[in-house]
């Protein structure tokens, strides 16, 4: 009867382990994936503030040079006499486009400005969906980029993308 109990007494010790160890294991998994140097996040925060003052810099040039100024102006007629319809047409257009491309510059500076919290709350880097860590080539592409290259690929399947 001793016997049994000790082989009872390793199954339920080696069972209460098993849990704890594989907790262990999950959590150091968790903390490696959550916890990124101190110089690499100095150095993708300078890259978005370097962005972002880019993309700043490319929506005030199109702030300045399109829709501050009246269709008049931009045409640059001086003349009195009424605009063929082509050359309406075609300034129309012209506006029309750079507001395109102030309202994508907008949407990227929303995103630079959201990883910019996660780096000071100490989630950059890491996957919105899926809470892995994102690739350091993809975060060098795109630094403003909220999700691993595995979920962005499902989402855009969904229809879903947000970049």
């Amino acid at each position: 009867m001793k016997k049994h109990k000790k082989t009872h007494q390793k199954k339920t010790s080696v069972r209460n382990k098993k849990p704890i160890l594989k907790n262990r294991v999950k959590k150091a998994k968790l903390e490696k994936v959550k916890k990124m140097g101190k110089q690499e996040l100095k150095g993708y925060k300078k890259l978005l503030l370097r962005q972002k003052e880019l993309i700043t810099g490319e929506i005030q040039h199109i702030a300045k040079d399109t829709l501050n100024k009246s269709q008049k102006d931009a045409s640059g007629d001086i003349s009195g006499y009424t605009y063929h319809m082509a050359d309406v047409a075609t300034d129309t257009y012209d506006r029309e486009f750079s507001f395109g491309i102030a309202s994508s510059d907008r949407e990227v500076l929303y995103d630079i400005n959201e990883a910019l919290k996660r780096v000071e709350d100490g989630t950059y880097g890491n996957c919105l969906e899926c809470d892995k860590q994102i690739s350091k080539k993809r975060l060098t592409a795109m630094p403003y980029t909220k999700f691993c290259i595995k979920c962005q690929k499902s989402l855009e399947v969904k229809g879903k993308s947000s970049e």
